[in-house]
Parts: C-alpha cells; sequence; structure tokens
C-alpha cells in the first residue's frame, strides 16, 4: 500500500465515525430522558466522601494516640530496664529495636484504619520487606553484629575504644550502629558488623595502665643522677601505683642524646593526667638541677690544606 492509498484509507475510517456535535447531542438527549439519575450520583459521592472521612480521622486519631501511646511505652521500657540495673548498652539497643517495631506496627494499624485490607498489604510489606532485606543485607549484617556485641561485651558504653581508623567514647549502641564521641567533640557513627568482626582495642577492660616516657638528656650527663631523680618524682606521686613498681632504663645512645626509657602504672582514670603532669614536672626538675637536654648537632671535620 502506497501513501495515497494510506491517506484515502485514514480519511475512509474519520468519515464513518459520528460527528462530535452527534456524540455530545446524544449525550444531552440521554440526560434530559432521565437515563442518567444525578440524584443517585450525587448521593453516592457523599456516601463516599463520609465513608473516606471517617476512615480519614478514624486514622488520624490512630495516628495522635499510637505515636503517644509509642512515646509512654519507651518511657515505661526505659524506667524498667533502669530499675533492672540493665546494662546501659542492652538498654540503648533494646529501646531502639523496641522502637523501631513499634513504628512498624502504628503504621500497619494506620493503614487498616484506612480501609486497606491488612492481610493483602501484610503479604505486600512482607515482600517489600524481603526486597528490601536482599538490597540491605548490610544493615541486616550490623543488626547480627549489635546482637553479638550484646552478647560477647567487647565494649559497653562509657569506655573507650579504637576501631576501624577512629577513636572515642561509646555513648551507645544501637540497632545497627555504635555511636563514638571523639575527643574533640565530633560524633562517630561506626556500623555494628565492622565493630563485632574488626579489630578493636578497649582502653577501659583492666582497672590499670601503664605509662612510659622516654626522656633525652645531654652525652656527659650521670644517668643514674637522672634515674634517681625520676624514680623520686614518681614515688612523691600518690597516683603512681608502687606494685608494680616504676622503673627507669637507659634506652638507647642516639646520635644525639642519650635516651631514658621511663615506666610506671597507675589506675586508668589516671592514665592521661599522669601522662601529660609527670612528663611536664620531670622537664622542670632536669632544668632545676641541671641536667641538659640535647639539641640536634653535627660535628663538622675540616681537612688540612
Amino acid at each position: 500500500m502506497d501513501e495515497t492509498e494510506a491517506v484515502a484509507a485514514l480519511e475512509e475510517k474519520l468519515d464513518s465515525l459520528p460527528p462530535v456535535t452527534e456524540v455530545v447531542a446524544g449525550a444531552a438527549q440521554e440526560i434530559a430522558q432521565g437515563n442518567v439519575h444525578w440524584d443517585q450520583i450525587v448521593s453516592q459521592l457523599i456516601t463516599w466522601g463520609l465513608d473516606a472521612g471517617k476512615h480519614i480521622a478514624v486514622a488520624a486519631l490512630l495516628y495522635v494516640a499510637g505515636h503517644y501511646l509509642i512515646r509512654l511505652l519507651n518511657y515505661i521500657l526505659a524506667r524498667f530496664l533502669a530499675r533492672r540495673n540493665v546494662e546501659i548498652s542492652v538498654q540503648t539497643f533494646v529501646k531502639s529495636f523496641v522502637g523501631a517495631v513499634l513504628q512498624v506496627l502504628l503504621i500497619v494499624s494506620v493503614v487498616g484504619a484506612l480501609g486497606v485490607n491488612t492481610t493483602s498489604f501484610a503479604a505486600l510489606l512482607a515482600s517489600f520487606g524481603v526486597a528490601v532485606g536482599m538490597a540491605l543485607s548490610g544493615n541486616l549484617q550490623n543488626f547480627a553484629g549489635g546482637i553479638v556485641i550484646l552478647f560477647l561485651k567487647p565494649y559497653k558504653v562509657g569506655d573507650w575504644v579504637e576501631a576501624q581508623g577512629t577513636a572515642g567514647t561509646v555513648q551507645a549502641i544501637q540497632i545497627f550502629h555504635t555511636i563514638l564521641l571523639t575527643a574533640d567533640g565530633k560524633q562517630i557513627y561506626v556500623p555494628n558488623g565492622s565493630m563485632s568482626s574488626g579489630t578493636i582495642i578497649n582502653y577501659n577492660m583492666t582497672p590499670t595502665r601503664r605509662c612510659e616516657w622516654v626522656v633525652s638528656i645531654d652525652y656527659g650527663e650521670d644517668v643514674e643522677r637522672a634515674r634517681q631523680e625520676v624514680l623520686a618524682l614518681l614515688a612523691a606521686d600518690e597516683r603512681v601505683l608502687k606494685d608494680p613498681a616504676p622503673a627507669v632504663w637507659l634506652n638507647e645512645l642516639a646520635s644525639n642524646s642519650v635516651d631514658i626509657l621511663v615506666r610506671c602504672w597507675v589506675d586508668n582514670v589516671n592514665y592521661w593526667d599522669v601522662m601529660f603532669q609527670v612528663r611536664e614536672r620531670i622537664y622542670n626538675r632536669f632544668n632545676e638541677v641541671g641536667i641538659g637536654f640535647p639539641f640536634p648537632q653535627v660535628t663538622v671535620h675540616q681537612a688540612a690544606v
């Protein structure tokens, strides 16, 4: 079929259709004859509007009441866990998990109040959950990691830990993440999956910690004298434990200095104060007694001409 024949066939089909005026006239005639009952249509619209409004109002009231009920249940749960002296790590995890479950139940209830078949919605939600679970398999791993952390307790809320390239105080153990607060006040969310399977350094697991300093003095200074001065400073500090006893050794004969290694043990809570304050006291004491600190030196030998 060429282009001319195709155009002719299309024009023939268009001519066979009734004109628009006839269609409009036919519709007007149906209305005039009373075949279209407007009162029934209006009545049905009003009935549908009232029914929809009722469902919407009930759903809105249910959402508001459910929202406050969830807050009340979370408050009661928090009080219950606190009175039972449940560990803070477990409290934060349980409250986060229960809150998420209650929110899902509220959504299902609101959808049911809107008149949607909850059975079909539950099936749809289950299918959606499977799809989301496959897409977010990492979060399921984080959820399992959170459970492992709660059972094995490699750390708890309040511990200072170092993991995944960051360090901070554990603020909360949630469903998917552990929240760390760094020394400079930043909050870091670390996935529980990484925390449960990676290397963790917990600085609060033991009651004591060892402090260590390397103090450099000039060549020619009396090493024994320097040792006795440092030991006297440590003996005068009540925070330094007597057992194990502090120790001072000659550590290294460096290119520009004689390096002395100082070690002592303190309670964990005193670690940072002792680390900074004792270093400053050693510096001040050596200046008082005339023990010199080294500077970088270069010896130049001049060849005879």
